[in-house]
Protein backbone atom coordinates (compact mmCIF):
# COMPACT_ATOMS: atom_id res chain seq x y z
CA UNK A 1 0.00 0.00 0.00
CA UNK A 2 1.14 3.52 -0.74
CA UNK A 3 0.38 6.18 1.53
CA UNK A 4 0.87 9.94 0.59
CA UNK A 5 1.09 12.28 3.94
CA UNK A 6 -0.03 15.20 4.12
CA UNK A 7 0.71 18.50 6.34
CA UNK A 8 -0.96 21.41 5.66
CA UNK A 9 -0.08 24.78 5.63
CA UNK A 10 -0.64 27.44 3.16
CA UNK A 11 3.41 29.06 3.20
CA UNK A 12 5.18 25.38 3.64
CA UNK A 13 2.92 22.40 2.66
CA UNK A 14 4.78 19.27 3.52
CA UNK A 15 4.43 15.98 1.77
CA UNK A 16 5.79 12.31 1.46
CA UNK A 17 5.02 9.01 0.23
CA UNK A 18 5.43 6.08 2.05
CA UNK A 19 5.02 2.62 0.64
CA UNK A 20 3.94 -0.34 3.24
CA UNK A 21 5.02 -3.72 2.81
CA UNK A 22 3.73 -6.18 6.10
CA UNK A 23 5.21 -4.12 8.95
CA UNK A 24 7.98 -2.50 6.75
CA UNK A 25 8.23 1.02 5.48
CA UNK A 26 10.28 2.52 2.82
CA UNK A 27 10.23 6.62 1.40
CA UNK A 28 8.78 6.48 -1.98
CA UNK A 29 9.27 10.25 -2.35
CA UNK A 30 9.21 13.62 0.14
CA UNK A 31 9.35 17.35 -0.05
CA UNK A 32 7.43 20.76 0.82
CA UNK A 33 5.29 22.45 -1.54
CA UNK A 34 6.15 26.51 -1.13
CA UNK A 35 4.24 29.93 -2.08
CA UNK A 36 5.47 32.66 -2.21
CA UNK A 37 4.51 35.36 0.42
CA UNK A 38 3.80 38.20 -2.39
CA UNK A 39 0.79 35.69 -3.97
CA UNK A 40 -2.60 36.47 -3.29
CA UNK A 41 -4.34 33.67 -1.52
CA UNK A 42 -5.61 32.14 -4.30
CA UNK A 43 -2.98 32.31 -6.32
CA UNK A 44 -1.31 30.25 -3.30
CA UNK A 45 -4.16 27.67 -3.25
CA UNK A 46 -4.29 27.59 -6.93
CA UNK A 47 -0.43 26.82 -6.62
CA UNK A 48 -0.95 24.32 -3.85
CA UNK A 49 -3.82 22.18 -5.57
CA UNK A 50 -1.45 21.86 -8.94
CA UNK A 51 1.64 20.79 -7.21
CA UNK A 52 -0.25 18.28 -5.26
CA UNK A 53 -1.86 16.81 -8.13
CA UNK A 54 1.27 16.72 -9.89
CA UNK A 55 2.71 14.84 -6.62
CA UNK A 56 -0.52 12.10 -6.92
CA UNK A 57 -0.24 11.89 -10.69
CA UNK A 58 3.36 10.77 -10.12
CA UNK A 59 3.60 8.54 -7.06
CA UNK A 60 -0.17 6.78 -7.73
CA UNK A 61 -0.78 6.62 -3.38
CA UNK A 62 -3.60 4.27 -3.17
CA UNK A 63 -4.82 6.38 0.25
CA UNK A 64 -4.13 9.98 1.99
CA UNK A 65 -3.33 11.15 5.62
CA UNK A 66 -3.81 14.22 6.31
CA UNK A 67 -3.26 15.96 9.69
CA UNK A 68 -6.10 17.67 11.77
CA UNK A 69 -5.50 21.52 12.51
CA UNK A 70 -4.30 22.13 15.74
CA UNK A 71 -5.98 25.10 16.53
CA UNK A 72 -3.37 27.67 18.05
CA UNK A 73 -4.16 31.36 19.39
CA UNK A 74 -3.84 32.90 15.80
CA UNK A 75 -7.63 32.48 14.56
CA UNK A 76 -6.04 34.38 11.52
CA UNK A 77 -2.96 31.79 10.89
CA UNK A 78 -5.62 29.18 11.37
CA UNK A 79 -8.12 30.14 9.13
CA UNK A 80 -5.34 30.14 6.03
CA UNK A 81 -3.83 26.68 7.25
CA UNK A 82 -7.62 25.41 7.25
CA UNK A 83 -7.78 26.96 3.60
CA UNK A 84 -4.74 24.83 2.26
CA UNK A 85 -5.85 21.81 3.73
CA UNK A 86 -9.55 21.89 2.33
CA UNK A 87 -6.91 22.08 -1.51
CA UNK A 88 -5.25 19.31 -0.02
CA UNK A 89 -8.45 17.74 0.69
CA UNK A 90 -10.10 18.53 -2.55
CA UNK A 91 -6.79 17.54 -4.54
CA UNK A 92 -6.77 13.99 -3.09
CA UNK A 93 -10.67 13.46 -3.31
CA UNK A 94 -10.20 14.56 -6.95
CA UNK A 95 -7.98 11.82 -7.48
CA UNK A 96 -9.94 9.36 -6.08
CA UNK A 97 -7.68 8.75 -2.96
CA UNK A 98 -9.71 7.40 0.51
CA UNK A 99 -8.51 10.22 2.83
CA UNK A 100 -8.29 9.57 6.83
CA UNK A 101 -7.28 12.16 8.87
CA UNK A 102 -5.18 12.42 12.50
CA UNK A 103 -4.93 14.41 14.75
CA UNK A 104 -1.18 15.52 16.16
CA UNK A 105 -1.83 13.35 19.22
CA UNK A 106 -2.17 10.63 16.85
CA UNK A 107 0.45 10.93 15.13
CA UNK A 108 2.57 11.25 17.91
CA UNK A 109 0.97 8.03 19.64
CA UNK A 110 0.72 6.19 16.19
CA UNK A 111 4.54 7.09 15.85
CA UNK A 112 6.65 7.06 19.49
CA UNK A 113 3.70 5.03 22.01
CA UNK A 114 3.01 8.75 23.74
CA UNK A 115 0.72 11.02 22.50
CA UNK A 116 3.29 14.40 24.25
CA UNK A 117 5.71 13.18 22.45
CA UNK A 118 8.31 16.13 21.43
CA UNK A 119 9.19 17.15 17.87
CA UNK A 120 12.75 15.85 17.85
CA UNK A 121 11.30 12.39 19.19
CA UNK A 122 8.94 12.48 15.73
CA UNK A 123 11.56 13.23 13.60
CA UNK A 124 14.31 10.45 14.91
CA UNK A 125 11.64 7.83 14.70
CA UNK A 126 10.71 8.74 10.86
CA UNK A 127 14.42 8.76 10.51
CA UNK A 128 14.30 5.66 12.00
CA UNK A 129 11.16 4.00 10.74
CA UNK A 130 12.11 4.57 7.04
CA UNK A 131 16.05 4.00 7.28
CA UNK A 132 17.18 7.23 5.83
CA UNK A 133 20.32 8.77 6.44
CA UNK A 134 19.15 12.21 8.60
CA UNK A 135 15.80 13.62 9.16
CA UNK A 136 13.82 15.18 6.20
CA UNK A 137 13.85 19.09 6.24
CA UNK A 138 12.16 21.03 6.93
CA UNK A 139 9.68 20.07 9.82
CA UNK A 140 6.57 19.91 7.83
CA UNK A 141 8.11 17.03 5.70
CA UNK A 142 9.14 15.20 8.88
CA UNK A 143 5.51 15.89 10.18
CA UNK A 144 4.00 14.77 6.39
CA UNK A 145 5.98 11.59 6.63
CA UNK A 146 4.65 10.94 10.09
CA UNK A 147 1.57 11.71 8.93
CA UNK A 148 2.08 8.15 6.53
CA UNK A 149 3.24 5.99 9.02
CA UNK A 150 0.86 6.98 11.54
CA UNK A 151 -2.00 5.69 9.42
CA UNK A 152 0.34 2.66 7.68
CA UNK A 153 0.39 2.16 12.14
CA UNK A 154 -3.33 2.55 12.47
CA UNK A 155 -4.07 -0.33 9.72
CA UNK A 156 -2.00 -2.58 11.39
CA UNK A 157 -3.78 -1.84 14.76
CA UNK A 158 -6.85 -2.03 13.17
CA UNK A 159 -6.41 -5.89 11.48
CA UNK A 160 -4.75 -6.99 14.94
CA UNK A 161 -8.12 -5.89 16.42
CA UNK A 162 -10.22 -7.38 14.11
CA UNK A 163 -7.85 -10.89 14.18
CA UNK A 164 -6.89 -11.01 10.39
Amino acid sequence: MKILGIDPGFAIMGYGIVEKQGNHFKACGYGSLTTNSDWDMPDRLKHLYYRLMEIIEEFQPDVASIEELFFNKNTKTALLVGQARGVAILACANSGLEIYEYTPLQIKQGLVGYGRAEKNQIQYMVKTILNLSEIPRPDDTADALAAAICHGQSVNYQKRMKGL
